[in-house]
C-alpha cells in the first residue's frame, strides 16, 4: 500500500531551516535529489523528489519557533484521524505540541511529544479525508 494512505506508515520528512534555498542546494548535491519550489500561504516550500517520488520538503523556520531552535528534520506518520491520534497521545502520557491543524489542500496534522521527549508528526492527507467521507 502507498505510505500516503496507510495508517501508521512513515510518509513524509521535512526540514525546517533558516536558509531553505542553501539547504536544498546542499541536499541536491549530497543525495542527487531534485527540488522544486512551491508557493504556500506561509511562504516558499521546497518539495524534495527522490527519483520520481515526492518524499519530503524544506521550509523556512516558522516565526513561532522558539529563538535559538536549530534547523532540524521532522517525520510525518500517516493516520486515519488526526484528532483521534492527538487524544491517544495525551491519554497515553504524551503532549500535543501543535494541535490538530488544517493545511489547505494537503490535509490535517498535529505535532506531539512522546513521554520520553521525542517529537513526531501525524497527518491525514486531504485525499484520504475525501475518500473517507464518500465511503
Amino acid at each position: 500500500m502507498n505510505p500516503f494512505e496507510e495508517h501508521g506508515a512513515f510518509s513524509w520528512t521535512e526540514l525546517m531551516t533558516n536558509d531553505p534555498k542553501a539547504a536544498a542546494n546542499f541536499y541536491e548535491k549530497v543525495f542527487g535529489w531534485s527540488v522544486r519550489k512551491m508557493d504556500m500561504p506561509t511562504g516558499p516550500y521546497h518539495v524534495i523528489k527522490a527519483g520520481d517520488q515526492d518524499v519530503g520538503g524544506i521550509m523556512k523556520m516558522p516565526d513561532n519557533v522558539p529563538p535559538g531552535t536549530p534547523p532540524h528534520w521532522g517525520a510525518y506518520v500517516t493516520v486515519d484521524d488526526v484528532d483521534a491520534v492527538a487524544k491517544k497521545v495525551t491519554d497515553n502520557g504524551g503532549s500535543v505540541l501543535v494541535p490538530p491543524t488544517d493545511i489547505p489542500t494537503v490535509g490535517r496534522f498535529c505535532v506531539f511529544q512522546d513521554p520520553h521527549g521525542a517529537h513526531l508528526s501525524a497527518i491525514a492527507y486531504a485525499h484520504q479525508e475525501a475518500e473517507a467521507e464518500t465511503t
